[in-house]
């Protein structure tokens, strides 16, 4: 299939910014949701062609392909962070965002010391409060039946 160069860069970057991309299983959408001016069937046969040279790995569910950029590979062969960095002449300082670290997350409040599982309520079962709960002789499932 004949894809235009500029859709082909246009693929090229979101996967390689991303370093993800969800394409639904249905050729006759006319635009890929999240690439403007591609149609679906392009990023499609785009994505199946960088999995064949080993470049993409694919897992398919509930009619969605989730292509995955490889950043790494065993045998010391081209990955698909590579070659992408080459096709668009990225630098190599230029990440995907699944490469990125996530800051940290900010303190919340200080939890008080014995507040949080062992509060004063009717949900804790301390004390043998849970032999209560539940009955000596068990349900089913448990081998005592009750029979």
């Amino acid at each position: 299939m004949f894809i235009p160069k500029a859709h082909r860069i246009a693929v090229y970057s979101y996967l390689f910014k991303e370093g993800v991309c969800v394409v639904k299983k249905d050729s006759a959408l006319p635009t890929h949701p999240e690439i403007e001016g591609v149609s679906n069937l392009e990023v499609m046969m785009l994505m199946k062609s960088l999995c064949s040279k080993g470049l993409v790995r694919i897992t398919f569910s509930w009619q969605h392909n989730y292509c995955y950029l490889i950043t790494e590979n065993e045998d010391g062969s081209q990955t698909g962070l590579d070659y992408l960095r080459t096709y668009l002449a990225l630098p190599a300082e230029i990440v995907p965002a699944t490469m990125k670290k996530q800051a940290s997350r900010p303190a919340g409040r200080p939890e008080e010391e014995g507040k949080k599982f062992g509060g004063e309520g009717p949900a804790s079962f301390r004390d043998g409060a849970r032999g209560e709960y539940r009955g000596r002789e068990g349900g089913f499932g448990r081998g005592g039946g009750g029979f």
